[in-house]
């Protein structure tokens, strides 16, 4: 087919091409420009009438020029390519070294001109900030203001902020945090570009859709965003959705009980292990043993069916959940270790119950159970920009994905200068202490000549352990992880020095280049002449992304290098996905631990085992996908409404009610209204927002046990997720018509009570329910909440009792 039609990838390249001479060409006239600034206002008013399109070429040539005046940088013209690209609303692959950062500065640019607002997405906090302070020296020449916003935190650059202007090596500045001036989350988001990573614009629009006013609202519309390192958020995170939750039940005792019984079941026996899909499962022999402990005669009579819930969660935590891997323990707390990245996740939590019970199981702090207040995946977060686009070196195996989810397209821009880069072999060996043995001898190769290894781990524990046995040889090292993660700009910067040896997680992967020599660059010759460095992977991941990531590393705007990967058929990979076939040669190869194992066939099987493992992924993605489609549009009408009822003005607010009202109620309403006067539409608000917020809450418990349970269906000939669509529907229905009942009755009921005057002499405004006529226990409860099986309203016993006594 390609030979028909040709290439699609070098046709666009040629397609565009004509631009790229259009903005070299003016790159002469912008240099007599004395006040960037002005060109800028002068095309913010050529938009009025010209598109985007149509002012590109000086833009591109107006950024590239204020990038050489004050970051002493030039961008190629493959970054021109990339910038188009971006612009355009696709994915630049953009190989590791080729200036990704500095080619969004671009599109960025272009697309703030528009008043609307422009967000970049990055991988953590240290990177936003890097980026807004490094990328904002062009946009401040422009005369564009740039925004950061991190967790709990807000910046503005503002490079008057501090006068200290000495550069380091990454290219922004040593005390480059002093640049960025705090300010409020709202004021950060008013800027023309917004850096920030994808959960804090993600959590921000959840926590402005449960605002009570409309002043605590922070955000923009969504309009462009660029996604730095675009494989990593919209397919690796993609499965994690992001929750606000709130405290629920008390239940620590209980996760404590079954830490101490987890692990004495037995595997096989008392449970059945799946590691392909990261599930344990109780056997009858295993429950009968646990009734024996507990002293119980029937755990599900005495207990609930919920209860074993909670001990296979337990069980999960014992047997397939590993400190230094999957989480860490820090300051009392288990904070999760993102599995792609290595990075921690502080804040994020395992839901059902698994938290918890890691938390009994580490014997630290049992945290409450919470209950969602509010979720979205990444999936539909982003799928609400009116023009999306993303930039990573390894987005080509996932352009299936990226096609089908988000309609984005992927160009392969060619590399400035020839790659060079020696990518060798794997090696493989029998078992992991043969690899490791392996590993040392080679690092010791390459460190007596004097040539930097990187060294790729993919866990914690494995990047300590081979840190210690490197020590024992005396060859010392840097050890990169989530634990010390606070150092990493420092420690990549120093990776490519001569005779430097690196060991560190996936972490390694994204965000920082590793230059040779250094930084600043010193011995650049006898690096070179060493061979450049050394890639070393330890283990294969179960994405290829992720290993061509590491491999990124090495061999950056053609210098040379070389990577490979040493693999054992102990190996996490080969154990959970590895064939039959593969174990039985494990067992029937009869050499030395320590020589590698020639064999086609296993290389053949590594190959395979992650490619089955992406489509295994794809295929869960899409699934939850489907699923959370489903919810979305729900999410919307919600959202919808509830800044209807943020931004309608009072006699708005007043003609929704009345529809809702019957003539009677509407009599007795009207005598409330003039009682109340000015203060009527702030209780109608409050009213309404928090019957929306209430009942919400309540439909995502409720959605939630429904798909829980949506999948026994199978068994009776149906589709779940037509099931779950039906049940949804109708329960959203449902959940309309009781926000509207519920909303009729708490405006009957409620009144406002003057508080106590504060010290500052205040008006202070307290919403309480009537309490002149009190509710019997079996009367129908105040809040209006009906049940969503019988239709039928609440008794007030088995509501909100004693809530309002």
């Amino acid at each position: 087919m390609m030979k028909l039609f040709g290439d699609p990838n070098v046709k666009y390249l040629k397609k565009i091409q004509p631009i790229v001479d259009k903005i070299n060409g003016l790159e002469k006239e912008f240099e007599s420009f004395s006040d960037l600034k002005v060109k800028t206002k002068e095309l913010k008013k050529r938009l009025e009438k010209e598109s985007l399109d149509d002012i590109l070429p000086e833009a591109f040539a107006l950024v590239r020029e204020a990038a050489k005046r004050t970051l002493d940088q030039r961008h190629y013209d493959v970054q021109l390519i990339g910038g188009i690209v971006l612009h355009q609303g696709m994915i630049a692959e953009m190989r590791t070294g080729e200036g990704k950062t500095l080619a969004a500065t671009l599109a960025v640019y272009l697309n703030a001109l528009q008043g609307k607002g422009v967000q970049v997405i990055t991988v953590n906090d240290y990177l936003s900030r890097r980026d807004a302070v490094w990328m904002g020296q062009i946009y401040y020449a422009l005369g564009l203001t740039t925004g950061c916003i991190n967790h709990e935190t807000a910046f503005l650059y503002d490079p008057e902020h501090k006068e200290d202007k000495e550069r380091d090596e990454l290219g922004g500045f040593k005390v480059f945090e002093e640049f960025l001036k705090p300010v409020t989350r709202k004021e950060a988001y008013q800027a023309d570009i917004v850096y920030g990573t994808n959960n804090e614009f993600g959590f921000d629009f959840l926590r402005d859709n449960m605002a009570q006013n409309k002043d605590a609202l922070v955000q923009r519309e969504f309009n462009f965003a660029i996604i730095d390192e675009v494989d990593s958020i919209l397919v690796d995170e993609a499965r994690t959705p992001l929750i606000i939750s709130a405290p629920d039940t008390e239940s620590g005792q209980m996760y404590q009980q079954f830490a101490k019984i987890a692990p004495r079941l037995e595997k096989d026996t008392d449970f059945k292990l799946d590691e392909k899909l990261r599930a344990a499962t109780l056997t009858d022999a295993g429950i009968d043993k646990v009734e024996k402990i507990l002293g119980l005669k029937d755990i599900y009579q005495e207990k609930g069916i919920q209860i074993i819930h909670h001990l296979e969660q337990a069980l999960r935590a014992e047997v397939l959940f590993k400190k230094d891997k999957d989480y860490i323990v820090k300051n009392n707390e288990v904070i999760i270790v993102d599995d792609f990245t290595g990075r921690l996740m502080p804040g994020r939590r395992y839901s059902g119950g698994l938290h918890q019970a890691l938390e009994a199981k580490e014997n630290v702090e049992v945290q409450k159970e919470s209950k969602t207040l509010a979720s979205i995946t990444f999936q539909n977060l982003f799928r609400m920009y009116s023009k999306l686009a993303g930039m990573t070196g390894t987005a080509l195996t996932s352009a299936e994905e990226f096609d089908k989810v988000y309609r984005l397209d992927i160009i392969v821009i060619p590399t400035n200068k020839e790659m060079v880069r020696n990518d060798l072999a794997d090696v493989i060996y029998k078992t992991e202490n043969g690899k490791f043995k392996a590993v040392i001898e080679k690092i010791k190769e390459c460190n007596k000549k004097r040539q930097p290894i990187l060294v790729g781990t993919v866990s914690i524990e494995k990047n300590e352990l081979l840190g210690k046995m490197l020590k024992t040889q005396g060859i010392d090292c840097n050890i990169l992880n989530a634990k010390n993660h606070e150092k990493e700009g420092e420690i990549i910067a120093q990776a490519g020095k001569l005779g430097g040896v690196t060991i560190a997680t996936n972490m390694a992967g994204r965000g920082v280049d590793i230059v040779l020599g250094g930084n600043p660059p010193k011995n650049i010759d006898k690096v070179k002449s060493a061979g450049g460095l050394f890639v070393i992977g330890t283990e294969r991941h179960e994405a290829r992304r992720i290993d061509n990531q590491l491999r990124g590393r090495s061999g950056r705007q053609g210098d040379a290098g070389a990577t490979q990967f040493f693999v054992s058929l102990e190996d996490e990979l080969m154990r959970r996905f590895g064939a039959d076939r593969i174990k039985n040669i494990m067992t029937t190869l009869k050499v030395p631990e320590d020589q590698p194992i020639q064999n086609k066939l296993i290389s053949n099987a590594i190959e395979k085992a992650q490619a089955r493992i992406e489509g295994y992924n794809l295929d869960m993605r899409h699934h939850l996908l489907e699923y959370d489609d489903v919810m979305n549009k729900q999410r919307g009408a919600i959202y919808k409404m509830r800044k209807q009822v943020l931004f309608d003005k009072d006699k708005e607010i007043k003609k929704k009610i009345e529809e809702l009202l019957e003539d009677k109620e509407m009599e007795q309403y009207k005598d409330k209204r003039e009682r109340l006067k000015e203060e009527a539409p702030k209780l109608e608000r409050f009213v309404m927002l928090r019957t929306v917020d209430m009942l919400w809450m309540e439909h995502l418990e409720t959605i939630d046990c429904l798909r829980q349970s949506v999948g026994l269906r199978a068994y009776g000939q149906q589709d779940p997720l037509v099931e779950y669509k039906k049940e949804s529907h109708r329960l959203f229905n449902l959940l309309l018509q009781n926000i509207d009942n519920t909303i009729v009755d708490m405006l009957m009921k409620v009144e406002l009570k003057q508080g106590p005057a504060p010290q500052q002499q205040q008006k202070k405004v307290i919403y309480e329910k009537d309490k002149k006529e009190k509710t019997g226990r079996n009367d129908p409860c105040p809040c209006g909440k009906v049940n969503s099986e019988t239709g039928k309203s609440m008794k007030y016993k088995k509501c909100c009792y004693p809530k309002y006594e």
